[in-house]
């Protein structure tokens, strides 16, 4: 048998057409790499290779740089404002008035606890603030209501917040008042004094802006379905004040604090025993306890009216009976009036 020709892989004719067709011969037991992707365009340049571009990295290291080094400060700042006023307590270098005022423990602490309540809570909108003069001594007669007296001391901070020449009201507040533990004290600390006339005279003579609201407690302890209607502003008591001072009156009407405790019911014989004018009863109190206590998140207006001028009067009218009755009928109309039109744009109670 003849023997079977070997042509090996290499010989000339297979290199020849190899080298004809252009393509390299596969080298045995090597896969042949598939090529990857090729990118769409070309390769983009880093972005501190751009004009300009390191110049706005710079700059923008250099402005987180100084925004945390100016957060630092603050805090700096803060913690040696806190340490100083520890300081001056505990030392006694502090000044209050012969009320028992005491600016700084209002500004710094008293009015920090309250603005969470005023901003957050119950989200109050101040209208008319500016109504109240810049200089000078005013009245600021006010609606009352919402079972406990949380309306007075949110008027407190708007004043306190949002007057352009950063007014402090005091109000007048009744007996029962400093007659309690613990809230007397804050209460003088806070600018409150008595609801008499002679206080609130010598206040506005002194150039303060006095606060009062003259329902007392037959406003704030109204039942839930007379809400908003303004009961008897006394006999004038406030008028006669502000015409004795020459003090201009300034009518406020607030409007969310009626819902915050809805009274239904009134238990005398417990508001006898404790010796308060009523012992309010609510869908919460005393049912839950403490909890019942809660305020309800209501949604409330503050909106300070035209001030009333009384520096155009002799001085015998704070003794004419007649022109304090139609000042006060004027000032108690002018709140109503406004205390509807606030709640005809109500669009809910609580938003």
């Amino acid at each position: 048998m003849a023997d079977a020709k070997v042509i090996p892989f290499d010989d000339d004719r297979s290199r020849q057409s190899a080298q004809r067709t252009g393509r390299r011969r596969p080298v045995p037991g090597r896969r042949k790499a598939e090529p990857g992707p090729q990118p769409l365009g070309t390769p983009a340049a880093p972005v501190s290779a751009l004009p300009g571009a390191q110049e706005a990295v710079e700059q923008a290291s250099g402005a987180r740089a100084a925004d945390r080094q100016e957060q630092r400060g603050g805090w700096d700042r803060r913690i040696a404002g806190g340490l100083s006023f520890l300081r001056r307590r505990i030392t006694g270098e502090y000044d209050v008035d012969e009320f028992g005022y005491d600016k700084e423990l209002t500004d710094q602490v008293l009015m920090s606890i309250l603005r969470p309540f005023y901003d957050r809570y119950f989200r109050v909108e101040v209208k008319g603030v500016e109504n109240i003069p810049a200089e000078g001594g005013a009245l600021v007669v006010a609606n009352h209501s919402g079972t406990l007296p949380l309306d007075g001391l949110m008027m407190q901070v708007a004043v306190h917040d949002h007057h352009p020449a950063g007014r402090h009201l005091r109000l007048l507040a009744a007996d029962l008042v400093f007659m309690l533990p613990v809230v007397n004290e804050l209460a003088r600390k806070a600018g409150h004094t008595l609801a008499c006339s002679e206080d609130a005279q010598a206040l506005l003579e002194r150039g303060e802006v006095v606060g009062v609201m003259p329902e007392g407690f037959k406003g704030i302890g109204k039942p839930f379905g007379e809400r908003y209607k303004l009961q008897r502003f006394g006999r004038g008591g406030f008028v006669s004040t502000a015409l004795k001072a020459g003090t201009p009156i300034v009518p406020c009407s607030i409007v969310g604090a009626e819902e915050i405790y809805p009274m239904i019911g009134n238990s005398k014989t417990l508001a006898r025993l404790l010796g308060f004018p009523y012992f309010p009863i609510t869908p919460t109190f005393p049912w839950l306890g403490p909890a019942g206590l809660v305020p309800l998140p209501t949604k409330w207006t503050i909106q300070f009216g035209e001030p009333i001028p009384t520096d155009g009067y002799p001085p015998e009218a704070a003794e004419d009976p007649m022109l304090m009755f139609n000042l006060t009928d004027q000032v108690r109309e002018q709140i109503q009036h406004t205390l509807y039109k606030l709640l005809v744009q109500r669009r809910s109670v609580f938003f």
